[in-house]
């Protein structure tokens, strides 16, 4: 008889997006012709650039002619869109080969496919608050016990608090993969160089794998700030990438992302080059490559036009975090992020939790946000306010808060 991955009965029974959908949809239904003004998942809103629209269309055009159709390509992404990304890095002062980067449909998928490729029996530290890939993952592939007053035991997890700055210390035991996620989802905060160098001097002791998800890099304005693991001395060594085109191009819908796995990385018993041969078996067998289309649209977006339109966006999203940002600070209410971040991470009031302080902000403001406490234990008495979202709406938002919410 077949038997199920007994892995899965593990997770927390619900997924946070699906309980606040779940809510939202209560709330209209009980509440008709009320509008509800969503900041609480990061999906983008605005329209794609033109760049990126003309590459994308060039891509369904040559699949329209037989001298230009392609069917199945590289499992690794076009060897232009790698070579265009390693251009994109050495921007950064980096140094990539393309057969370090493989294309992938997203960031989502690679931080939850990368630990696959490690031993069962590797402990894994991830920050607290977290992104919840990075956790339902390891435990569907083995690594804890059952969810537990908020935690898995197994992991080791570490605080991000307002007292660090939400920037965790490194682990004062031993561990062998730690997620790490700069600019930070869901607290807005973004690792300093040093702080980073101690991550990188730590996996190197310990011969530990750091998981870097950059998704957000394109958000960081402040030059002082890293946009890459690799600005760091020694990462190469001991750091795997992980990065998007979901938030600075607009592709949520899109699906084009991609994963670096540079040769010098090694771990137990391997050779240089032997994680990512193993990553590149991983990709080969398990997954087809990047659409066709998606990948003419990534060559777009990493054009000099390109990122400058691209660039115009995520300004845009911004200047939506700013208007987020001060509205909730003249409220009085103790709010982080938001910077050099897309993400506003706020205080509840009066030690509300976290949900119940989405039910005052739902049922009072009509504004959906998210629940902290979805992103682990030390996320209560949070919730995330997402920048992504059309200027009149955030406006409208942020009125409706200040007018209806009362410190």
């Amino acid at each position: 008889m077949a038997t199920i991955n007994q892995n899965y009965s593990k997770l927390n029974s619900s997924y946070l997006f699906a309980d606040i959908a779940k809510r939202t949809k209560l709330f209209k239904e009980n509440n008709p012709g009320v509008e509800v003004m969503r900041l609480g998942i990061g999906n983008t809103t605005e329209p794609l650039s033109p760049s990126v629209i003309q590459g994308l269309a060039l891509g369904v055009h040559k699949l329209s002619e037989v001298t230009t159709y392609t069917g199945y390509g590289d499992e690794q992404g076009d060897a232009r869109l790698r070579t265009a990304l390693a251009v994109y890095y050495s921007q950064l002062g980096i140094t990539l080969q393309p057969d370090e980067i493989f294309v992938s449909d997203g960031a989502k998928a690679d931080s939850a496919n990368i630990s696959s490729i490690f031993g069962a029996d590797n402990i894994v530290a991830v920050q607290d608050p977290v992104y919840p890939v990075y956790v339902d993952s390891n435990v569907i592939y083995g690594r804890s016990g059952p969810y537990t007053d908020g935690v898995y035991p197994g992991l080791r997890y570490l605080a991000c608090t307002a007292e660090n700055g939400f920037i965790p210390d490194v682990p004062r035991e031993h561990v062998d993969i730690i997620y790490l996620c700069s600019p930070n989802n869901p607290t807005g905060a973004v690792a300093t160089h040093s702080q980073l160098a101690d991550f990188v001097a730590y996996a190197r002791e310990h011969q530990a794998v750091l998981i870097f998800d950059a998704a957000y890099s394109s958000f960081i304005t402040d030059p002082s700030l890293p946009r890459s693991i690799y600005e760091i001395e020694g990462a190469m060594e001991c750091a795997i990438e992980l990065n998007s085109f979901s938030k600075s191009a607009g592709f949520t819908g899109v699906r084009l992302g991609w994963c670096v796995v540079p040769m010098e990385l090694v771990v137990q018993g391997t050779a240089k080059g032997e994680v990512n041969s193993v990553w590149n078996r991983r990709q080969t067998t398990m997954f087809n490559g990047a659409s066709n289309i998606a990948q003419e649209g990534g060559l777009a977006v990493l054009t000099e036009q390109g990122q400058m339109e691209c660039g115009l966006i995520v300004n845009y999203y911004m200047e939506n975090a700013r208007i987020i940002l001060e509205g909730l600070q003249r409220l009085g209410l103790n709010v982080f992020g938001g910077v050099n971040a897309p993400y506003i991470w706020v205080k509840t009031q009066n030690r509300m939790s976290s949900w119940d302080f989405f039910e005052v902000l739902l049922e009072g403001a009509h504004v959906v946000c998210t629940p902290g406490v979805g992103f682990g234990r030390l996320g209560e008495g949070y919730v995330r306010l997402s920048a992504f979202g059309h200027r009149e709406n955030v406006l409208q938002a942020v009125e409706s808060i200040t007018r209806n919410v009362r410190i």
